[in-house]
This record gives C-alpha cells, structure tokens and sequence, in this order.
C-alpha cells in the first residue's frame, strides 16, 4: 500500500496514534493528528504533523482523507468516529497499518483473559529461539513501532483486542490464539454476540496452511485454520496440565511448580497455549521448556505482594471482568478476602456466588459499584462497604485471620478512581506496603 502523497487523518494523539503517525510519515503521507485533549497530548509527535487538539465530532464532518487511523480506545462506531470517517477513503486501526509494512510472521492472540500473559510468555519463547517475538499491540509496544525497527523481528507476538480487531481488513496471523470468551465490555457493545463478533476476527484470514490454537470446549464457528486444542479438563487433548504438569500428547514436559513462576490452572493454560502457538513456527520443545525456566506473570495478575501476619497480599488488579476474577478465585488454596469493584460496566456478577461461598471468608467492595456488589455478595459472604482502596485495605485486613489470603481481583474496570489497572494495582502495593 502507497501512501505517497496521501492526506492521512489519526484520531488519538496516545502512543498507538504516534507510532501511526510516524509510520505514515515514514511512506510519505500528510498526516494530521486529531485529539480532544488539549495542546499537552501532542508534544511527543513529530514537528511534520498537523496537530489539532479539541477535537470535536463538529469539526471531524469538515475533514477529508484518504486514510482514517483510530485509536483502539476510541468507540469505532460512536459518533466521534463516524464523524471523521464520513469523509474518509478507508477506516483502519494502527495494528493493520503497521501490518501492511511488515514482512515476518505474526502469532496473534486473543481472548477475554489472559492475552497479556501468554503474549509475554511467547514473546519469552519466540525470542529464545532467536526469532525475536517483540510483543506488541494490545501489550508491550505498539505494533508499528516494531515495524519501524531498522530490522523488524522474524516474528512477533501481538496481542489483540475485541477494539483492535474491530479495525483489521488483511491482519493475517500464521498462528491465532483463542484463550477464552467471556461478557466484558458491554459499556462499548451492545451485545455480548457483537463483542464475540469483534473478537472471532482473528480467525477470518487465516487458511488452512494457519494455526488455530484453542482452549478446549470454546464454542466457535468453522474457520479454516489447522487447530491445535489445551486443555486442564480433558487429558486426551494434544495440550493438557492438571494444572501444575504440562503434558504434550500424553507425555509430560513441564512441571509449572517446579521450573516457573506460574500458578493455578489459568497460567496452565497460558503456557499450554503459548507452547503450542511455538510449536506451530518450529520451536522445539527443547527451547520452549528452556525458555520459560524461571518464569513468572507480568505485574498485576495474581502477584504477590507480601506476607504479613501470615496473610499475603495477592494483586490481580488486571481482573478488569467476571471471568478473570472467578479464573482468581479457582486458582487459590487458601481462603480469600475479596477485594472487588470499580467501574459500573453492566455486568451481572450473580454467576460468582456459589465461588464466593465456596472460597471467600469475606468480600470488601470499593468504588463506583460498591454499594450494588456489596448487596450482591453479602448474600453469600460477610461483606463490609469502603469508599476507595484506601477505605478498603485496612477493613479487609482485619477480617482475614492467619493462613488466609487477601485477594484484589476487581472484577470490573478501573477508571471510576484511577487511570487504568495498573495504577490500581500499584495504589494497592503502595497500601500494602505501609501496613505495619
């Protein structure tokens, strides 16, 4: 694709929207940048790039491109956007810009929870083997940046969101991961099936000569792609771990507990998937069992933080759902504290009672949804109300008795109180380490 001489317009002054911005430049394009914060998003872009801070929807129906980069976090079909695209040539996300510029092969991986993890523990992997493996997208950098690398990896491991696949016209992953699906984001979508939609995209340029590695008892629809399937049910599965050995075809090949960092039977089956992702580019078992010695999660996924009186302090902050916060709670031996809530996203948190029953002594909500969760679960568990983390640390501290656990496994998004998950999660560091 040429964009020599090409008005390009970019919505989003973030880092995805100056890693497209100096990616076009790069072809040759005009590009103009269009935010609606003010002139302090701008001050990292390029001196040849059109800024134009307060953007409005008012302003974008005046704007004629021949291209249209969106920034995943901005709603693809909100007004804002269509505003822009209404005199657009074509609509695209950075993550199919940079793709069209990039020559190596891509692992792409998606799902509701865990795509952060895997993707690392393939980027680990790729690049043990030598062919790099950068992640990016969703995690790490974004895509174009290593595109525009003076020599791009052999292959990259990209994360890929429901938002970011929304935007994908030829993206063609040689291996698509499908970890998982569950209802989130439904404050963006109007159904759970056009999120499922957005998120099945992954599959759709693949042919047969691809890879599809999927979690077992995942309900898809007939795609092209050869698929290679893990489990922790069903141990006749190519990929299979009782969460603590990984087998593969039956025969053993890693133990979690041992050789990483790994816990719990959701980091199985990310290292089962990321495994497998491996072997479909010619990895050996050798250097992918190498690879992921020592390993651990990134921050903020059911990291410990410290024991203090016998209770430790676990920050899963990334729990920005349902299905991650029960994916924690499963994974734990002792018995939890809960600390959840945050952002009102419209999620119906009834399917985790018989959880909290079974693992939780007690549950502390926070935030925006405190009061309804707090009604919610104290039919299940002794539950107390706090205004913020602050309000909350202390009143879960003094409900978990020695031996027990306190859990952060929010459930819900972050940004009622704070910038994102990690600022959370590293708030709750920061109050656990004060604790005396």
């Amino acid at each position: 694709m040429s964009l020599t001489g090409k008005q390009v317009t970019i919505l989003g002054a973030g880092r995805s929207g100056r890693a497209a911005a100096a990616l076009a430049l790069r072809e040759g394009a005009c590009v103009a940048v269009w935010d609606s914060a003010g002139p302090e998003a701008f001050h990292q872009l390029p001196p040849e790039v059109a800024a134009h801070p307060h953007a409005t929807a008012e302003q974008g129906t005046g704007v004629h491109s021949d291209l249209l980069i969106i920034s995943p976090g901005i709603d693809t079909y909100g007004p804002y956007a269509t505003a822009f695209a209404s005199h657009a040539g074509e609509l695209l996300g950075e993550v199919e810009l940079a793709a069209r510029y990039y020559a190596g092969r891509i692992v792409g991986i998606t799902g509701t929870n865990g795509k952060t993890t895997t993707t690392e523990l393939i980027g680990r992997i790729l690049a043990a083997a030598g062919l790099g493996g950068n992640p990016c997208g969703n995690y790490g950098v974004p895509f174009a940046e290593v595109v525009m690398l003076p020599e791009p990896p052999a292959a990259v491991a990209l994360e890929l969101s429901s938002f970011q696949l929304e935007t994908i016209r030829t993206l063609h992953p040689q291996v698509a991961v499908w970890l998982n699906f569950a209802p989130d984001h439904m404050d963006r979508y109007p159904t759970v099936e056009a999120y499922q939609q957005a998120k099945l995209r992954i599959f759709e340029n693949q042919s047969a000569g691809d890879t599809a590695v999927v979690r077992v008892g995942e309900p898809l629809p007939p795609f092209a792609a050869h698929r290679v399937s893990f489990s922790t049910t069903e141990p006749a599965t190519a990929w299979f771990s009782d969460g603590t050995i990984v087998h593969r075809h039956g025969e053993p090949v890693l133990d979690l507990t041992r050789d990483t960092g790994l816990r719990g039977r959701h980091n199985a089956e990310n290292a089962m998937a990321a495994m497998a992702a491996c072997e479909a580019l010619g990895v050996s078992l050798e250097v992918m069992v190498a690879a992921l010695h020592g390993c651990a999660p990134p921050p903020h996924r059911c990291e410990l933080i410290r024991t203090l009186d016998g209770v430790e302090y676990l920050n899963d902050s990334k729990a920005t759902n349902l299905h991650s916060l029960e994916s924690a709670l499963r994974s734990q031996t002792r018995p939890v504290v809960l600390l959840a809530g945050g952002k009102e996203k419209g999620l119906d948190y009834t399917p985790v009672l018989p959880l909290l029953r079974e693992k939780a002594l007690a549950c502390v909500t926070f935030g925006q949804i405190a009061a309804p969760l707090a009604a919610l679960f104290s039919a299940a568990v002794t539950t107390r109300q706090a205004t913020n983390l602050a309000e909350a640390v202390p009143l879960a501290r003094a409900l978990a008795p020695r031996g027990s656990s306190i859990l952060l496994s929010p459930g819900t998004s972050s940004f009622d109180q704070f910038h994102g998950y990690e600022e959370r999660g590293e708030t709750f560091r920061t109050l656990v380490n004060q604790l005396r």
